[in-house]
């Protein structure tokens, strides 16, 4: 039997054969939001289709967010910005694979992180898609949201706007934007601004 098909617990894989295995399947993701997103607006039109794929995107980037917030809990920790990265299902690896590489800057004294190479927005833009595979990354705003409503996680710069890497901000959320987001029938992308 091929040995790589039954690994075991304890088993070391490659630094380089686990990035290229996240970068497969960062690419493969982002392929299937973009053509998820082509086949809904072509069906819809532009304005239903996107209004859609927000709220599927809300949806999806709430069920990351409460199961982060509940494994923090779980380990007798509060649902604070320090804390985020304590969840374990829906975090990235601390190595490169979806994107090159990530560091933590400060920019006009407000510490943001930024992540360089995004492989999804590498394959937006080699299948023309960029500003509907951009629609994906709301997941971040919206995944912070719903582990501490009181705090979003912004793109102060993004790769499928044209930037040369994507940069993020955590910021105190308003009132307005914690009723809207959590609303069925409201507009939630502006609170990534």
């Amino acid at each position: 039997m091929d040995k790589s098909l039954t690994a075991k617990t304890g088993d070391v894989v490659p630094l380089s054969e686990a990035m290229a295995g996240v970068s497969c399947l960062g690419r493969m993701l982002g392929l299937l939001q973009l053509t998820y997103a082509r086949a809904i607006v072509e069906r819809l039109g532009e304005e239903e289709g996107i209004e859609l794929i927000s709220k599927v995107i809300k949806k999806y980037a709430m069920t990351c967010g409460q199961t982060m917030r509940e494994e923090v809990l779980a380990k007798g920790m509060e649902a604070v910005p320090e804390n985020y990265y304590e969840g374990e299902s829906y975090r990235l690896p601390n190595f490169p694979g979806v994107h090159e590489c990530r560091e933590i800057v400060e920019v006009n004294g407000e510490k943001r992180r930024r992540a360089h190479g995004c492989v999804l927005a590498k394959l937006w833009k080699e299948q023309g898609g960029e500003r509907l595979g951009r629609l994906y990354c709301y997941v971040d705003t919206a995944k912070y949201m719903a582990f501490n409503p009181n705090y979003k996680l912004i793109h102060t710069k993004a790769m499928p706007d044209g930037d040369e890497f994507c940069e993020f901000a955590l910021r105190p959320s308003t009132e307005k934007e914690r009723t809207d987001f959590f609303s069925e029938d409201k507009e939630w992308l502006y609170i990534d601004k």
